[in-house]
């Protein structure tokens, strides 16, 4: 076999293939064996019958035919190893030429990762939010705590803010009670925003008893983003009462003795919170610099498919668990749908380079995953998943899933060796040392979110449809 490789552009080859004749006979065998165990010829025992009547009764070339589509996937696999490529996709075969007894000749188009350089990437600097805890964030910090310990009392007057009240509620629209519009013993806190829009103004006044009709937009259910007749009853009134800040508080709330040191622990976990919120965002800063300074053409069809892969999860699946549709979504984002294409788009091409740059960089500096790394990352993606270890694990290899997560670790490591190289600066003009946080960037690119895996899986998963579809 013969093969040779046309640059059509920076992400698309043509492949022109010539294989001698004989090198088809394996396949031709197997398209004799095969026909020979579909067809029935009187006089010859199933799966007896000769080559030559079969030639005879079903013409040589629907034999040659079977030998080409059986054979085409293991050419065009060893055409593709014998130039190297990193192919994406399927390719768009084109027959050329078929003499029986002499030469089999076609090509095959198809998109490949492009070629990249990646600069020295030390010099890269960006700036952070600085990091500072107030005495006023850890007081937030503790009455959050505090609210959460707050006990509720039966009272016999009128409703008020901050009041807990037990409710009974019917919607309607358009006259009709709807089937998932009605709810029962619903404990809501006046002011908390939790409930329907207008449901405040509506409850609040009223004592045990009383009752109220108002006009609300249905978040979700059955008629999500209808305007509908709401009746609410209200069937109990509750003080809410906070417990006092003191000793007896931390005691109850925490495993510490003095509020003095319950203070300092939320100090300590504010602290935390917020580096490694300056690390993600160093994380984020660094991988845009390095975007900038590599040339990263993007495949269309691959482009394409990224952006079709997104919608369909966005209405499909998240949308779809909130009661949403995409028009009432865009509405509620205040974007109009040319926007949502737009941002859908830089978004997915930002997610494309960015899986090409930090496979580039695994590649250039070396990087490998050791089994210890993998079981670490496998076991925060399985406890994000709600899924146990176990069940994830047989999850990722019945899905052969494995190449892709040892990928999201790679890519993670990439990310946060770049960081690492970086000069960081916080708006103070201070240099924020990273190395307590490597660890943490490092996790953070592997999860996948808009940074190191931004996104996209779309470029792995064509890869490795491609080599399933040639090897088969």
């Amino acid at each position: 076999m013969k093969s040779a490789v046309e640059t059509l552009n920076p992400t698309r080859v043509r492949l022109t293939v010539e294989v001698p004749f004989e090198e088809l006979k394996p396949s031709l065998d197997a398209a004799y064996k095969k026909i020979n165990q579909q067809v029935t010829v009187k006089g010859f025992r199933k799966g007896k019958i000769p080559a030559r009547i079969i030639d005879q009764r079903f013409g040589r070339g629907a034999v040659l035919e079977e030998a080409v589509n059986e054979a085409l996937p293991k050419f065009y696999t060893d055409a593709v190893n014998e130039g190297e490529l990193k192919v994406l996709g399927q390719p768009e075969v084109d027959i050329k030429e078929l003499k029986d007894g002499e030469l089999l000749s076609f090509t095959a188009e198809v998109d490949v990762r492009p070629a990249l350089e990646i600069p020295d990437y030390s010099g890269i600097e960006v700036e952070v939010d600085a990091i500072e805890v107030t005495d006023e964030d850890v007081d937030k910090a503790v009455d959050e705590l505090r609210e959460r310990f707050a006990s509720t009392t039966p009272v016999e007057r009128a409703a008020q803010e901050g009041d807990v009240v037990t409710l009974d509620l019917e919607a309607k629209v358009d006259g009709e009670v709807l089937q998932d519009g009605v709810a029962s013993g619903v404990s809501y806190t006046i002011g908390s925003g939790e409930l329907l829009d207008g449901i405040d103004d509506a409850v609040t006044g009223l004592e045990a008893g009383g009752e109220a009709t108002f006009t609300s937009e249905l978040k979700g259910g059955s008629a999500a983003g209808k305007e509908a007749e709401v009746t609410v009853k209200v069937t109990q009134v509750a003080s809410r009462e906070l417990p006092e800040l003191d000793d007896e508080f931390a005691q109850l709330a925490s495993e510490f003795d003095t509020l003095e040191e319950l203070r300092d622990d939320s100090r300590r976990r504010l602290r935390n919170t917020k580096e490694y919120d300056q690390a993600t965002q160093a994380q984020e800063r660094v991988l845009d610099k390095l975007l900038e300074l590599v040339e990263v053409p993007v495949p269309e069809k691959l482009l394409e498919d990224e952006i079709g892969t997104r919608k369909h999860n966005l209405e499909h699946h998240q949308l779809a668990q909130m009661g949403l549709d995409l028009a009432k979504y865009l509405e509620i984002q205040g974007k109009s749908e040319e926007e949502f294409e737009t941002e859908t788009r830089e978004a997915a091409v930002k997610g494309i380079k960015t899986q090409f740059v930090l496979d580039e960089l695994v590649t250039q500096e070396k990087l490998n995953v050791n089994q210890e790394e993998l079981t670490e990352h496998l076991m925060r993606r399985a406890a994000s998943s709600g899924m146990s270890p176990d069940q994830f694990a047989q999850a990722v290899v019945e899905g052969n899933q494995v190449p892709m997560l040892v990928g999201e670790v790679a890519r993670g490591k990439a990310l946060a060796a770049v960081v690492q190289a970086a000069t960081v600066k916080d708006t103070n003009g201070e240099v924020v040392d990273l190395s307590d946080e490597e660890e943490e960037a490092e996790e953070a690119a592997a999860e996948g979110g808009e940074t190191a895996e931004a996104a996209s899986e779309t470029a792995e998963t064509a890869e490795e449809k491609s080599e399933e579809k040639s090897e088969g």
